[in-house]
C-alpha cells in the first residue's frame, strides 16, 4: 500500500514537473524571448548568452540547449550534495523545458514589449508556482542555493539578486535599457505571481491542530527531519481539547507536510505563517533531504 502512494505521489510530480516545464517554455518563446526581456536566474543568463553569441559572433545556440548545459553541473552538485530524490525531479523539469524551448517556435504574440514583459513572466511563474506547491523545484539556482546555505551557513538571496542584477546590467549595456527596465517588470510580475500560487518565503511555521497528535507525530516523523513542538489547547467555541503541534518547515516541505498530515487525520486544521528569521538549530533543505535520504537507506553517522 506505501509503495502504491510512493508510485501516485512520485507519477503525480513528474506530470506536474513536465507541464512546468511546458508553460516555462509557453511564456519564454511566445513572449519574453521575441521580447529581449530576460527570465531570471540560470535560463536568463541561457537567454542573454544565446542573444549574445547570435548578435556578437553568429553563433546560433537555442536557449532551450544552453539552460541544460547551464543545469548539468548544477543536477550532479545536487546529486552528490542535496538530495538525489530532490534532484532527480528538478533535473526532470529543467529537461522537459529544454526540450519544449527547441521544440516550440520562437513567435511574437504581441509586438508591445510591455504586454510581452508582464504575460512571460504570469505564464511562466504559473509553471514555477505549480512545481513548488507540488514540493518540485525548477532547477537551476535552487539548487546552487541550497547548497551555499550548506557550505556558508547564509542566504543565498543576495547571490540570487546579484546575479539578475548582472543579468539586467549586461542586457541594459549591450542593447538597450528599455529592455533592461522591462525585464525588472517582468521580475516583479514573475514574484507576485508565485506569491500567489504558492510561496517564495523561504521558510514557513506550520501550526497543526488535531485531535489525533501521537499519529501525526509518528507520520510527520517517518517522513520529515523536522523538530516538533507540542501544545496543549481548547477549543473556545466546542470547549474540546485540542493539541497544537508547531514546528517550521522550507517552502518546498509545505506539500509533503500537508499531504503526510491529513492522510493521518482528515480534520485536523492547519496554519501555515511566514517565518522571516529562525535562530538556532534548523536544519537546511539539504541537510534535511540528506539525512531522510540516510535514514531511509539505513545509513546513519
Amino acid at each position: 500500500m506505501k509503495q502504491r502512494q510512493i508510485y501516485i505521489e512520485s507519477t503525480k510530480k513528474f506530470f506536474i514537473a513536465v507541464l512546468a516545464a511546458l508553460l516555462n517554455a509557453i511564456g519564454m518563446n511566445f513572449f519574453l524571448i521575441p521580447a529581449h526581456v530576460y527570465a531570471s536566474g540560470l535560463t536568463g543568463v541561457a537567454q542573454l548568452t544565446s542573444d549574445l553569441l547570435q548578435d556578437g559572433i553568429g553563433v546560433t545556440l537555442s536557449t532551450g540547449l544552453l539552460v541544460l548545459l547551464l543545469n548539468i553541473p548544477v543536477a550532479v552538485l545536487g546529486w552528490f550534495k542535496v538530495g538525489r530524490a530532490f534532484t532527480v525531479f528538478s533535473f526532470v523539469t529543467v529537461a522537459f523545458m529544454s526540450l519544449f524551448l527547441i521544440v516550440i517556435p520562437v513567435q511574437e504574440v504581441s509586438s508591445d514589449i510591455l504586454l510581452n514583459a508582464i504575460f512571460g513572466g504570469v505564464i511562466s511563474s504559473v509553471g514555477i508556482g505549480l512545481a513548488l506547491k507540488f514540493g518540485i523545484s525548477s532547477g537551476g539556482l535552487d539548487i546552487i542555493a541550497m547548497y551555499i546555505t550548506i557550505k556558508t551557513g547564509r542566504s543565498f538571496g543576495k547571490y540570487f539578486l546579484i546575479m539578475n542584477g548582472v543579468i539586467i546590467l549586461i542586457a541594459g549595456f549591450t542593447y538597450e535599457w528599455t529592455y533592461a527596465l522591462y525585464t525588472l517588470i517582468s521580475l516583479y510580475v514573475s514574484s507576485r505571481v508565485i506569491d500567489t500560487i504558492h510561496t517564495r518565503h523561504q521558510k514557513l511555521t506550520a501550526m497543526i491542530m488535531t485531535q489525533n497528535p501521537e499519529d501525526v507525530i509518528r507520520g510527520v516523523q517517518d517522513n520529515m527531519f523536522r523538530g516538533i513542538t507540542v501544545v496543549d489547547a481548547t477549543g473556545a467555541y466546542s470547549k474540546e481539547s485540542v493539541t497544537m503541534l508547531v514546528m517550521v518547515i522550507t517552502r518546498y516541505e509545505l506539500y509533503d507536510l500537508t499531504h503526510i498530515v491529513q492522510a493521518v487525520d482528515p480534520r485536523c486544521f492547519i496554519n501555515i505563517v511566514e517565518t522571516s528569521s529562525v535562530f538556532g538549530d534548523f536544519r537546511s533543505e539539504a541537510d534535511q533531504r540528506m539525512a531522510m535520504e540516510m535514514y531511509k537507506t539505513g545509513i546513519h553517522h
